[in-house]
């Protein structure tokens, strides 16, 4: 999110909490902005507007009412809780304190996404029928905290990857999923949780999607892409199983969860940049291979836009690569429209909830070895609002 917040001029980063006093140090070096320990004093300090929420997954919910009870808007990552009773809890804090509450940001806030809903929604090639999701990449084995390899805390797949997966065919599907059948993988004894998934949902009006996800390090489904990233950055093609084997030489879990630190912002191995950089190859992000069946056209994502199937033949709608890689500025569209008052975010806090119900149900689909209905689904709103993120908002 950084360069993309660092970027927008309607974003002015004012402060940041984290117990790491090297990213303190480097904040506050960058932004010049006021850096402290807990989210409490970040939350009460009367510079920020908006929160974001980027702590591990067990502490949104408290963070994200923390926000609300101090009158501060929140943008809180995917997922929005680990429970439906935290998402209840951080809706009506929300509504009490009057603030706005957006979950994200996920792929589906992604240029080619938004121009795959816009086509849809025009109608020409008739209603979404089914929808194909695959992406095999090295998730597991990136260096991670102890509670990122524990499923309850909030570890695996399941909480981290998948969002982004549901989130899209919800966007594109309609939102309204009535039922989930799943199998999920733990393959490696030494990580013991979800490390791979494999989903059926059925949407209320008969439409369907296949959801896989593979974070085990072989196959690389970017080989698919073109060797294209995630973010739409060109990538090395000889990578399979690196993060593996790096992953083999750490010897206790607080040395992994160094490293992880290490290469997080103020890390002295640092990976992401801080600053958006729009110079170099960019293309489109995207999330695996995807492809969505309409009554009359198929729909695949492509590094540089949308590939169109149709009785004509195929043909490009091309996508612009976007401000940074990654670019997250739709997400910043959203958010500002919603603190403003023009638009309520399509990813509000009922959105996020009815995107964990699905995660959820695919957990205890792959327990029971059962189909799943659902019950807190709530449809795609017609507003293109892109909203989400930030630590304050002016303009």
């Amino acid at each position: 999110m950084l360069p993309s917040l660092a970027a927008d001029p309607r974003v002015l980063l004012v402060a940041a909490a984290t117990r790491r006093p090297e990213a303190r140090a480097k904040f506050t070096e960058l932004f010049g902005g006021k850096t402290f320990e807990t989210a409490e004093e970040l939350c009460a300090s009367p510079d920020v507007d908006v929160v974001y929420v980027a702590t591990p997954h067990a502490l949104h919910a408290e963070h994200a009412m923390l926000a609300a009870r101090h009158g501060k808007h929140a943008l809180v990552e995917k997922p929005m809780a680990l429970t439906l009773h935290d998402c209840d809890r951080m809706i009506e804090a929300a509504e009490r304190g009057g603030t706005v509450l957006m979950i994200g940001p996920t792929h589906g806030y992604d240029l080619p996404i938004l121009k795959m809903r816009e086509i849809v929604r025009d109608g020409a090639i008739g209603r979404v029928r089914m929808i194909l999701t695959f992406d095999y990449t090295n998730f597991l084995y990136r260096p991670r905290r102890p509670e990122e390899l524990e499923t309850r805390l909030g570890g695996g797949v399941i909480f981290n990857q998948v969002p982004h997966q549901v989130d899209i065919v919800r966007l594109l599907g309609g939102g309204l999923v009535r039922s989930v059948r799943s199998v999920t993988g733990v393959w490696d004894r030494a990580r013991p949780t979800e490390g791979s998934h494999m989903t059926l949902l059925e949407f209320e009006d008969g439409a369907a999607a296949t959801m896989v996800y593979s974070g085990y390090d072989r196959f690389d489904s970017d080989e698919l892409h073109g060797w294209i990233g995630e973010g739409g950055d060109r990538k090395a093609d000889d990578g399979h199983g690196r993060a593996m084997r790096e992953a083999r030489t750490v010897r206790t879990p607080d040395e992994e969860a160094a490293r992880k630190a290490a290469t997080g912002f103020g890390g002295a191995s640092q990976k992401r940049p801080v600053r958006a950089d729009a110079s170099g190859e960019r293309h489109s992000p995207h999330f695996g291979v995807m492809i969505v069946s309409c009554e009359r056209g198929d729909l695949r994502t492509a590094p540089d836009g949308i590939l169109v199937y149709d009785e004509d033949g195929r043909h490009q709608v091309p996508v612009a690569a976007g401000k940074a890689v990654p670019d997250k500025g739709p997400a910043i569209d959203e958010l500002h429209a919603a603190v403003a008052g023009d638009r309520a975010a399509l990813h509000d806090g009922r959105w996020g909830k009815a995107t964990l119900e699905v995660c959820l149900a695919i957990l205890e689909s792959a327990r029971s070895r059962r189909e799943v209905p659902l019950s807190h689904q709530v449809a795609a709103r017609d507003n293109d609002g892109t909203v989400a993120v930030g630590v304050g908002v002016r303009g």
